[in-house]
């Protein structure tokens, strides 16, 4: 069993539900708010089929979020390995019996409702990789056989959502395990080092790519080389940012998402439709809430007294930030396209419930954050 010592001794429920960072909460549902506004607008002014939906899982998700962060940090802790090995799992499931739609075959289903394991595993990940990190040593770090296990911990998952295909969640579990060891004290040149050998295995992972994910890479490099066909999706999202101009078209008036020359404009190009309605000066209050969002979930990190909660928050943000970017800079044109949902906004079940969760645990690190855990199992 975990040691673990309090500054605060036997807090009551009561006392974890003062101690929640409720101004958190309000931003998320702020964000959150946002997203149910635009889906009203994606269905041109009505709550079906996309908002309504969106609202019931997001009450589900906040009513997790607030049980999730009332939990004893050392719980969290010694399960850790316990739910990777369960994502792990449903991965593996999904290869056998996974649904397919829109030609991955990605989705997990339950029998009452189907769930994405990989975005499961975002969660998951970060929990054992701060089990794994909690008790090492600088010098620990510095050894490479050290870092083989969390090396395989990470492989492992991203060669199942690879083979889905998901390049995108692929990479955002690479660069946000990369995030992780560079704070537990991972040297630059070994960064340097994978970074080279990334590198070195594209041309032989060209060859692996399937046909679609290639027109992507093409498409990104020069969208008009087939503008009706693989370029269509990012020609568009360029003309809606570009028309919404300084102050937007207004809410419910944008008109490439009303007349359908926005594709995926509820889920991957959510983003497009804000900026086409609200414009620049809309998008930067966006953009702003989530900076702000960044910076509370950093000073938990920073506050926080145990390695096990500061790294569990550091990458729960990180992850959360990593989603972002990549949905802003695909619908930019600034990345290849790919399948990505903008955080608390784009339509989606499992994408919002584990996002909630996840910001679950952030808050449940502020409520334990004067709890000092053992660096080493059993200690006292």
């Amino acid at each position: 069993m975990v040691g673990v010592s309090y500054r605060r001794q036997g807090m009551s429920l009561l006392q974890k539900l003062w101690q929640i960072n409720w101004s958190l909460v309000l931003l998320l549902l702020v964000l959150a708010g946002i997203g149910f506004a635009m889906l009203y607008s994606a269905a041109g002014g009505a709550f079906e089929p996309w908002a309504a939906r969106q609202i019931a899982r997001a009450v589900m998700g906040l009513l997790l979020m607030i049980a999730v962060a009332l939990v004893d940090l050392r719980f969290w802790m010694r399960w850790a390995y316990a739910g990777y090995l369960v994502a792990f799992l449903m991965l593996v499931a999904v290869e056998v019996q996974g649904s397919i739609g829109m030609g991955a075959q990605r989705w997990l289903d339950l029998g009452v409702t189907q769930v994405q394991p990989s975005e499961i595993m975002k969660i998951t990940l970060v929990l054992a990789l701060a089990r794994w990190f909690h008790g090492a040593s600088i010098e620990d770090v510095g050894r490479i056989p050290f870092l083989i296990v969390p090396v395989l911990m990470v492989a492992a998952p991203v060669a199942l959502v690879l083979k889905q295909p998901d390049l995108g969640t692929a990479l955002m579990l690479l660069m946000g395990t990369a995030g992780m060891l560079f704070v537990v004290g991972v040297r630059w040149w070994k960064f340097a080092l994978g970074f080279a050998g990334v590198i070195a295995a594209v041309p032989l992972g060209w060859n692996f790519l399937r046909d679609y994910q290639k027109a992507r890479v093409l498409t990104f490099l020069d969208p008009t080389r087939d503008p009706l066909g693989a370029g269509y999706h990012i020609i568009q999202s360029k003309i809606a940012l570009g028309s919404g101009a300084m102050f937007g078209k207004g809410f419910l008036q944008g008109t490439q998402s009303h007349l359908n020359f926005l594709p995926e404009k509820q889920t991957d190009f959510i983003f497009t439709m804000f900026a086409e309605e609200f414009g620049m000066v809309g998008s930067l209050v966006l953009l702003g809430l989530y900076l702000l969002m960044m910076i509370y979930g950093y000073a938990i990190a920073f506050r926080s007294t145990s390695q096990f909660g500061r790294l569990v928050a550091i990458g729960i943000v990180t992850a959360v930030f990593l989603a972002m970017f990549i949905n802003i800079a695909m619908v930019m044109g600034m990345i290849p396209a790919k399948g990505s949902t903008l955080p608390m906004v784009s339509y989606g079940g499992s994408s919002l419930v584990v996002t909630m969760i996840g910001f679950g645990l952030l808050i449940n690190v502020w409520v334990h954050r004067d709890v000092r855990i053992a660096r080493r199992m059993g200690e006292e």
